[in-house]
């Protein structure tokens, strides 16, 4: 079995009557090369807090990128995040609780609260459901509450620290810990099957740089009746209308903390097929995981630091100036800024660790344009040349009061577009899945170096479809096509 590695925020939270085992801060975990090489290795993050860009939360992303099996997983931890989307799971879960406890009699409280670790719960009529809410949601640690109100529903869930754990709950904790670490569970989610042709596209008319414009989503509509699929734009409003459709196309931009990672989720969770899938969304939107991902892909990145504010100081010995510093989930552009001087670099790492506990700091390559290569079920599908905007040394330029400027373009086709940016390309996206994606590059005199993998690239028509024309609307609903048929045919 592939060795256990236990990441805690400090390691005084290992209590001396906890098993022996490989206990490794959290810090060491995300800073120290010896943990990026490691290979089979299962890690079981305890931090303190796993809240969006805290560090425990980067354990867990850092952990999937390096390939080591992790729990919780970042998805688990988004999941549990927002009682709106893990409602979704507990809805099928109440139906088996109020198996579990049968009907309220006078004698009982309306309210239970169990702690479940590793799966384990210490009151005898919860042991089952307390099974069925750990393979839901693969976290080591949780407080769950019950209530009753006509039947037991699930109240809450709530992941649960180390460190906070009462000591009445010690022993039920290392036997659990010991039982985990000798076998896994099943986490396979259920499916369920649909049957006809109709495909949603998300999308709001008020985005101001959205990632398909009016006139490519018509572009949908008309190509898709000719190819026999409905196609119905819907808005943030439609959330509840999810399951009427055989499949859902994205085209606002994503992020885990938007409502686009919520129809995402929804979308999966009914076994529709989705672009952008749910795990694309989490890989994708946020740029240390990828540079991670890509690093231990032997991917060709620029060089690259993980910053936080323990290492700051090492910045100036691992990058030249300038040097870009760029928060995790930036998008078009946003959040990527240009440091010239170590007076700049503190300016704006002091403004953005207030958001975020890790910032990525990559060397600053030069290039007059950027290669976008579109890429869906691993293969490509457009190319083209962004160009920096005027006097800016990015693509899109934004401005104080909130008006952008685009850099010119040029679009090639596949076949004259230069083989190794393609298969940089390719190996790139792979990295993250079959979905459609973006995968940006900069040719250098030192060669390819991807700079970034966009889970919800753009397509405008006459930018990346002026070689392809209206092949690439083809290409696109075909393939939605083939994956509902194979869905249909589980």
């Amino acid at each position: 079995m592939p060795p256990h590695l236990v990441v805690v925020e400090n390691t005084t939270d290992w209590h001396s009557s906890f098993p022996e085992m490989q206990i490794v801060s959290v810090k060491d975990y995300i800073s120290q090369p010896y943990y990026f090489s490691l290979k089979n290795v299962r890690v079981i993050n305890l931090c303190r807090s796993y809240r969006y860009l805290s560090r425990g939360y980067y354990c867990s992303l850092l952990a999937e990128a390096r390939h080591h099996k992790i729990i919780p997983s970042v998805r688990t931890l988004r999941d549990l995040s927002s009682k709106a989307i893990y409602s979704l799971d507990t809805d099928s879960l109440d139906d088996f609780l109020h198996k579990c406890l049968g009907k309220h009699n006078g004698n009982m409280p309306t309210v239970l609260e169990t702690y479940i670790l590793f799966g384990f719960c210490d009151k005898s009529d919860l042991k089952k459901i307390a099974r069925q809410i750990f393979a839901t949601f693969s976290c080591p640690l949780m407080k769950v509450e019950f209530s009753y109100s006509g039947s037991w529903h699930i109240s809450s869930i709530k992941p649960i620290q180390l460190n906070a754990l009462p000591l009445d709950q010690y022993p039920l904790f290392i036997e659990a810990l010991n039982v985990y670490t000798r076998r896994e569970y099943d986490n396979s989610e259920k499916t369920k099957h649909t049957t006809r042709y109709d495909l949603a596209i998300l999308y709001d008319p008020n985005e101001k740089l959205p990632p398909s414009d009016a006139e490519t989503l018509e572009k949908f509509i008309t190509i898709g009746n000719e190819l026999g699929i409905d196609v119905d734009l819907i808005k943030k409003k439609d959330y509840a209308r999810l399951a009427e459709y055989d499949a859902l196309f994205i085209r606002e931009t994503t992020n885990i903390e938007h409502y686009t990672y919520r129809f995402a989720k929804k979308a999966e969770s009914e076994n529709l097929v989705v672009i952008d899938d749910p795990d694309s969304i989490l890989r994708c939107t946020n740029k240390v995981y990828l540079a991670e991902l890509l690093k231990a892909s032997g991917t060709p990145i620029p060089k690259t630091f993980i910053l936080h504010k323990d290492n700051l100081h090492l910045l100036e010995n691992e990058i030249p100036y300038p040097v870009v510093l760029k928060i995790p989930d930036g998008s078009f552009s946003r959040g990527v800024f240009k440091a010239e001087n170590a007076e700049e670099v503190l300016e704006m790492t002091n403004r953005l660790f207030k958001d975020s506990d890790i910032l990525l700091a990559q060397e600053y390559l030069y290039t007059t344009f950027d290669w976008r290569i579109g890429i869906l079920n691993r293969k490509a599908i457009f190319a083209c040349q962004y160009f920096m905007s005027e006097a800016h040394w990015q693509i899109v330029k934004h401005d104080k009061n909130g008006e952008f400027n685009y850099g010119n373009f040029r679009t090639f086709a596949i076949e004259d577009t230069p083989k190794k940016v393609i298969k940089t390309a390719v190996k790139a996206a792979n990295q993250i899945g079959n979905g459609f994606y973006g995968v940006d590059l900069k040719q250098t005199d030192k060669g390819i170096v991807v700079i970034e993998i966009n889970d919800n690239p753009n397509l405008d028509e006459g930018v990346e479809n002026a070689v392809s024309k209206d092949k690439i609307y083809h290409t696109i609903l075909k393939e939605f096509i083939r994956r509902i048929r194979k869905k249909q045919q589980r």
